[in-house]
């Protein structure tokens, strides 16, 4: 599960760790029975993790069924309930989470956005409440991001035609965001 804290492992990761936890608790309850027989099944299970880690790696479809996307609750300083309501995110769970970032008042959240792992990142307003635009990504590991063209009035042939006026393609693309009326690029080969 690489290092990642309890409060960050995914729903599989989570599933496996307690049924490693149960299997070791049977065998502990069950001493007559070979060791072998625990052992095989928890080997199986953390191989299978490791088989699900690496796939979700390298299958873009199989990451978007596995683990969750982040989700916009604060968008402008405007609280977005239908994300809330579909994310099953309360009022009181927001508000907690602000609180244990010394944020007061939703009133001074710019954006706040609901992380896959469940803790929430805030953005405030600068200095007399200037709006600074968030970088949204439009693509992320060579995938186009529809639900950010749709946020930001674009299309796909204005994404394509901007790729293809700095002589581009979309598979040479890890990462492009759009911030400030600006589109930038993170090339394949720029990344180590």
């Amino acid at each position: 599960m690489g290092k990642r804290e309890i409060g960050q492992l995914g729903v599989i990761d989570l599933i496996v760790s307690i049924l490693i936890a149960e299997m070791v608790a049977i065998s502990i309850e069950n001493m007559n029975k070979s060791m072998f027989q625990t052992i095989l099944p928890i080997s199986l299970l953390v191989v299978l993790e490791i088989v699900l880690a690496f796939i979700s790696l390298k299958s873009k479809g199989i990451r978007k069924i596995l683990s969750p996307h982040p989700s916009i609750i604060i968008l402008n300083g405007k609280v977005n309930y239908k994300e809330m309501v579909k994310q099953r995110y309360t009022l009181d769970d927001l508000l907690l989470q602000l609180r244990q970032k010394d944020i007061r008042s939703i009133e001074e959240v710019e954006y706040a956005i609901l992380e896959s792992n469940g803790k929430l990142s805030v953005f405030k307003y600068g200095i007399l409440k200037i709006k600074k635009d968030l970088p949204l990504p439009v693509i992320v590991d060579g995938n186009i991001q529809y639900k950010t063209l749709k946020y930001l009035n674009k299309n796909k042939m204005w994404l394509l035609n901007n790729l293809d006026n700095q002589n581009i393609k979309l598979n040479d693309v890890f990462y492009a965001f759009y911030k400030s009326s600006k589109f930038y690029i993170i090339k394949q080969d720029e990344v180590l």
